[in-house]
């Protein structure tokens, strides 16, 4: 293992922080919490981003190192461990209200970060064994049915009007909560249900892939609620809620603006670098596993979180993802700071089909 392999475990740290969490009172709940949304977001904003590429020869050992797979399958086995001690930690008597949030809203991080976004960056592989680990992580944050939606759905009809992950102009996020959750949950019911009608299979049996989904997290939440009871049962569904909640945050910063040129009815040009927000800065980059060279994971969905490449014309955020989601939370200064870099890098106009900007830039 070298260090371009070992940078990628210090994501880490926010397990250790969260065990902590779950295993003290005090402050020391709150050290998840204030690392994600006050250190590294600060942090960012002085820390240059690093744009480098690695060269094809470096890229090719990269591609070939399996230390980068077993940092992913480590984390498989680390979501279930701090859950279980997630669950067991809420069973204490003496817990002060502000003990229940912050553990609460440190596992909901986990849920989001870990449960999703490395459930997202395996559940791109081809390997069965691979595909199998992404649904484990996807369903501790209970969301099982991203895995069909986003591969089947998302990376289709990115940056158009048909795709609810991709956030409009001029939409604000706590509307865009309402769409993209309810939406995709349709979109992901529309694809099984059209994949297993392929096979010449029953549209509502076992061989649908959402209605295997659905009985495997409901076996879940009914084995939690029998082992801790139904207020533990409720502060995890809260924790998965967040979750889901960080993951349509971030899908709602990677898209928000751009859209895909029609070329005839019902056709989109090819999605390109300049159809996703782009961040090169580094921290946020190894806390979500390259995540953020989002715009070359669109571009090219199989290539693996350690060789994601810069674009020189993709766009850029002007920090990284923590302070790029905290920001979205205030709509007035998100469209303000947003619609300044659209215009800096001319996406809007007359002519864009994302429509025009209106207002003071």
């Amino acid at each position: 293992m070298n260090f371009r392999t070992i940078k990628y475990t210090s994501p880490l740290l926010i397990y250790v922080l969260a065990i902590i969490a779950f295993t003290q009172t005090g402050i020391a709940c709150w050290f998840t919490l204030i690392y994600a949304w006050i250190i590294i977001p600060v942090a960012e904003l002085v820390i240059k981003p690093d744009t480098a590429n690695m060269q094809e020869a470096e890229e090719e050992l990269a591609r070939k190192d399996k230390w980068y797979d077993y940092i992913l399958y480590f984390i498989v086995l680390a979501q279930y461990a701090a859950l279980i001690i997630f669950l067991q930690s809420m069973r204490l008597a003496d817990l002060s209200y502000a003990d229940i949030y912050a553990r609460i809203f440190t596992m909901g991080i986990l849920c989001g970060s870990f449960g999703i976004n490395v459930g997202h960056e395996l559940g791109h592989r081809v390997n069965k064994t691979e595909q199998t680990m992404a649904k484990a992580l996807l369903l501790s944050s209970l969301y099982m049915h991203f895995f069909i939606e986003h591969n089947k759905g998302h990376h289709k009809n990115v940056a158009t009007r048909e795709d609810p992950s991709s956030a409009r102009l001029h939409e604000p996020v706590y509307l865009f909560y309402f769409r993209t959750v309810i939406f995709s949950y349709i979109s992901a019911w529309k694809i099984a249900s059209a994949d297993t009608k392929k096979n010449n299979k029953p549209a509502w049996g076992l061989s649908n892939e959402m209605v295997q989904a659905h009985l495997i997290q409901i076996s879940f939440v009914l084995l939690i609620l029998l082992c801790f009871g139904w207020l533990i049962t409720l502060y995890y569904l809260f924790a998965a809620g967040i979750g889901i909640l960080l993951l349509e945050t971030v899908n709602y910063i990677e898209h928000y603006g751009l859209a895909r040129k029609e070329t005839i009815a019902g056709r989109y040009e090819r999605a390109m670098p300049h159809h996703s927000w782009n961040s090169d800065h580094v921290i946020g980059r190894l806390m979500l596993f390259e995540l953020s060279r989002h715009s070359d994971h669109h571009y090219l969905a199989s290539r693996k979180y350690q060789v994601l490449r810069h674009h020189e014309e993709a766009p850029q955020m002007p920090t990284g993802y923590p302070g790029m989601m905290i920001l979205a939370l205030v709509p007035p200064a998100w469209f303000y700071i947003m619609h300044r870099q659209m215009r800096k890098y001319n996406l809007v106009g007359e002519k864009h089909p994302a429509g025009v900007l209106q207002g003071a830039a």
